[in-house]
């Protein structure tokens, strides 16, 4: 039962992602990704203040400077997807971003010393070729812009988690999520001021809707990971791809190109590896916090 909630909660998750593209493809041009950055997290910060007001002691922190760190690089990975998602094929974009737990992989084992088994070997080599394959096209002079953006936002969300695997030694996961999203407003306000353009009533909608989103897939995909195993979780999140493919396709008419999908079936195959690698493991406290974009 446990197990069947946990997948129910994922493909809820995915359901709102895919969501939350078509939102941002849709504000292209209208509303700046340095400005969805701060709307992302002010509205998301208003979805959770009832929950943050009844449980007050969550705020209780000795990682301060790791928070304004781990809020920083947040909102840079979030301004660079939404940058490419306006600018590049959705499903692509989003097929990128899922390579994030590879440089998890590849970082845990560089910077924290964790020696990976052959089957993390085998998940990250997948996921490297599956990057290069979607990137390929991008490999042409004056091409790929927005592509290399949501490498950087995938290279950033990873560094994120690196860092959660050391705050989770004194940090809950409900406090990492509050301080995360009261430290990110302000910091996003700053540079938002030097583009905004005060959006239309509907488009405010669009942006509480956007912010809400994210707050709960953040609070959905700890929860599932805490329900089941990452090798049952995991794999349940890339549904999010072909439901965006079907987004992209029907409200914007874009066909993402054969190396896409190509790079993608890779992609997942290194997340089902890095899964299944992770299976019958202890994770530490907020291991299974998942940044979400």
């Amino acid at each position: 039962m446990w197990k069947l909630g946990a997948v129910a909660i994922m493909s809820l998750v995915a359901l709102g992602g895919a969501v939350d593209a078509a939102i941002v493809r849709s504000l292209a041009g209208e509303v700046h990704p340095l400005m969805l950055g701060f709307t992302r997290a002010l509205f998301g910060l208003i979805a959770l203040l009832p929950w943050i007001a009844r449980r007050p002691g969550m705020l209780r922190t000795q990682a301060r400077f790791g928070h304004v760190l781990r809020a920083g690089l947040k909102l840079g990975s979030l301004v660079a997807m939404f940058a490419a998602l306006q600018a590049a094929p959705l499903a692509t974009v989003t097929a990128i971003g899922f390579a994030a737990p590879v440089f998890v992989t590849l970082g845990a084992w560089l910077i924290l010393s964790e020696v990976p088994g052959r089957l993390r070997l085998l998940g990250m080599a997948l996921g490297f070729i599956g990057v290069i394959c979607i990137l390929s096209p991008a490999m042409a002079p004056g091409a790929g812009g927005p592509l290399m953006l949501a490498l950087l936002g995938a290279v950033l969300t990873a560094t994120i988690q690196l860092m959660l695997k050391v705050m989770g030694r004194s940090e809950g996961a409900e406090t990492l999520v509050a301080w995360n999203l009261i430290i990110s407003v302000p910091l996003a306000l700053i540079p938002a001021i030097l583009v905004w353009s005060w959006p239309s009533p509907w488009q405010w909608g669009l942006l509480a809707l956007q912010g809400a989103i994210g707050a709960l897939s953040q609070l959905g995909v700890t929860r599932a990971f805490q329900l089941a195993d990452a090798s049952l979780v995991a794999p349940v999140d890339f549904l999010r791809l072909p439901l965006v493919a079907l987004v992209g396709w029907g409200l914007f008419a874009q066909l993402p190109p054969l190396s896409t999908w190509v790079g993608s079936v890779l992609i997942f195959g290194a997340i089902i590896a890095l899964a299944r690698s992770a299976t019958g493991r202890k994770p530490e406290a907020t291991e299974v916090i998942r940044e979400t974009v």
